[in-house]
């Protein structure tokens, strides 16, 4: 009413009071007309007050409720390998409308209120990938940014040839295509909104297997054993300020920790694996037995993680030790938090997978240590294999200072304290079906006492013994050796000794462990070797297959540095004892068959050692063969 009454009033005032020609705002307009618009802001705001005012407000909305068509006849593509590539459409529902509704108040005081309607569009549809069945699918991207899964409704048909149809399509078709030897994929009720209310060009990395070879994969080896939560199966961050942060274990769209991804991309690609090794490292720090510690370390002090702080063996990150550092950085992940370990193995266990737990020791000596090395000769070089470490004097001493007391104490960072801590830990979270209770400590293993005994064998017997009291007799454990190190030491001259025997006929040990890296062929730059002048091709299976029993390590040996680089080639015998597998470090079979002859002269003795034929299976519990 006062808009009214107050527009008119303004209008003739207006007219009487200014001129007709009037300029306001570089606009012109009359007298009547300013004085109009005048009165009618000062009825509005009189409204407003009085009576108060109400309006309905309409968001935009979609007229054409129709879906974006495919290209008829386009071609379905075939993929090997892994590749990205797009999808066509081959079956949507229309869009859904939603409509939401929400007040949108005036001004303190003002009495005015609106209603705002707002629409929000989803769509559900299926998008054809390619022909034949895939393994999985890793990124994803909209309009060509990437698209997290995580917290949509999706399924992926792999193409196999016994799909069933999608239960969406069917359920709303009633009858439903399975589309049989293509793989596509399912997305429900979609939110369009974020891509303009159309569905987005969506393209997807498709992995598929290229042959068999993934589907013989029985067992795994999880890696890297460093990392504070790279086993962790839940997300952390690492609190950088009062209003900034980053996470530690999570680096993918999805969302999820990178431990779960990875954990899904092995179901997904090598689907017949059955068991998994998960390896745990703690941190030596001298290839002098004697003087070396075995500890947890972190990769800094200073780092504050949320919602949860790092911990291992019940030291905390503030007394733990550092790892070394290169160029300013850590040279190292630090030791994975108990706690992540314990969830790790629990998602392990929840797949299905058999759980064989591997603690392992890296050396971190950095470049600067000046450490003498063991043999007196020389200095420590950065950052070496620990199957260097060695006694630098007497070997019964060094070796059980090494190992440790009997129990050792929280102030104790022994070999003995680490294998003991996560046999205890294992027990702990349900048991585990598999415990190395070392690996590749070849440098200790052949180390021989005043009386030609080997004491850290029987200190790992000692050891296989405590962590069997911890972990219950339905677990099975094992020593990894070093493939040059399993069969037995080689003391030149013909002198042999089985020493690993009284370690494998242990009845705390149920299997051979061996990390496995013999080397496989002799293949080099050229065709003037003579692998390729025998064999022609690197690519030829039976050559490859022919190096598995034989060839370096089996048929033949270099003798020294200087015969590898010409390849003049020594070939294995053994002489009138007529036994060639026990110098052929790749002859497993011969090895594992018949009984062992110690040769402490060069003379075979006259009884066996403890090992029993055929006794024990022989488990790789890592596997390869040097590329380069």
């Amino acid at each position: 009413m006062a808009t009214l009454v107050l527009s008119s009033a303004g209008s003739a005032l207006g007219s009487a009071l200014l001129p007709s020609g009037l300029s306001f705002l570089g606009m012109s307009a009359s007298g009547a007309a300013l004085g109009g618009a005048i009165g009618s802001i000062a009825g509005s705001m009189a409204d407003a007050r009085l009576f108060g005012t109400a309006s309905n407000v309409e968001g935009p909305r979609l007229a054409d409720l129709h879906v974006m068509a495919s290209s008829e006849g386009a071609p379905v593509p075939k993929l090997y390998g892994r590749a990205r590539i797009g999808g066509q459409v081959i079956w949507a529902t229309d869009y859904v409308e939603r409509a939401r509704r929400r007040s949108a108040g005036g001004g303190k005081g003002s009495g005015s209120s609106s209603t705002v309607t707002e629409y929000r569009y989803s769509v559900s549809f299926a998008l054809a990938l390619c022909d034949g069945q895939v393994t999985r699918i890793g990124r994803v991207w909209a309009d060509g940014k990437p698209l997290s899964l995580a917290n949509l409704t999706w399924r992926l048909h792999r193409g196999g040839d016994d799909q069933m149809p999608d239960p969406l399509i069917e359920a709303l078709m009633g009858e439903a295509p399975a589309y049989r030897g293509t793989a596509y994929i399912v997305f429900e009720d979609l939110n369009v909104a974020p891509f303009g209310n159309r569905i987005p060009q969506l393209s997807f990395e498709v992995f598929r297997t290229l042959d068999t070879v993934e589907q013989l994969v029985r067992a795994m080896t999880v890696i890297p054993g460093a990392g504070e939560f790279a086993y962790d199966t839940e997300p952390r961050r690492e609190i950088l300020t009062e209003v900034s942060s980053r996470q530690i274990n999570s680096h993918l769209a999805s969302g999820v920790a990178d431990f779960t991804a990875a954990m899904d991309d092995l179901d997904a690609s090598l689907p017949n694996v059955e068991a998994a090794l998960l390896v745990v490292s703690w941190f030596g720090d001298d290839l002098r037995c004697a003087s070396c510690t075995i500890r947890p370390k972190v990769e800094t002090r200073h780092k504050n993680t949320w919602p949860e702080n790092w911990s291992v063996a019940g030291l905390s990150r503030l007394v733990a030790t550092e790892v070394s550092r290169i160029d300013g950085r850590p040279s190292y992940g630090g030791t994975p938090s108990d706690a992540s370990v314990r969830r790790a193995l629990a998602d392990m266990k929840a797949r299905g997978l058999a759980t064989v737990f591997y603690p392992f020791v890296m050396m971190d000596i950095p470049a600067d240590a000046s450490l003498p090395d063991p043999s007196g000769e020389g200095e420590q070089g950065a950052h070496p294999w620990r199957g260097r470490i060695a006694p630098a004097g007497e070997a019964a001493a060094d070796v059980a200072a090494f190992f440790g007391s009997t129990a050792p104490g929280p102030a104790e960072w022994s070999y003995r304290r680490m294998v003991l801590h996560y046999a205890q830990l294992c027990a702990d979270a349900g048991g585990v079906d598999a415990f190395i209770i070392g690996s590749e400590l070849r440098g200790l293993t052949q180390a021989r006492d005043g009386d030609g005994n080997y004491p850290a064998v029987a200190a790992l017997k000692m050891l296989a013994a405590d962590v069997r009291a911890i972990v219950g007799p339905h677990t099975k454990i094992s020593y990894a050796a070093d493939w040059s190190e399993y069969r037995g030491h080689d003391r030149g001259e013909g002198r042999f000794a089985f020493h690993l025997d009284p370690l494998w006929a242990d009845a705390n040990i149920d299997f051979i462990g061996i990390d496995m890296y013999a080397p496989l062929t002799d293949w080099r730059d050229g065709d003037a070797h003579l692998d390729a002048q025998e064999w022609g091709s690197i690519y030829d299976l039976d050559y490859l297959r022919s190096r598995i029993a034989g060839g370096e390590d089996y048929d033949w040996y270099y003798a020294s540095e200087e015969d590898r680089a010409a390849q003049i080639r020594t070939p294995i015998t053994d002489g009138a004892h007529g036994k060639p597998w026990l110098w052929r470090a790749k002859d497993l079979k011969n090895w594992w068959s018949n009984a062992h002859y110690d040769r402490p002269d060069g003379t075979e003795a006259d009884v066996p050692t403890e090992w029993v034929p055929q006794s024990k299976p022989i488990w790789f519990t890592e596997l390869g063969c040097p590329a380069i």
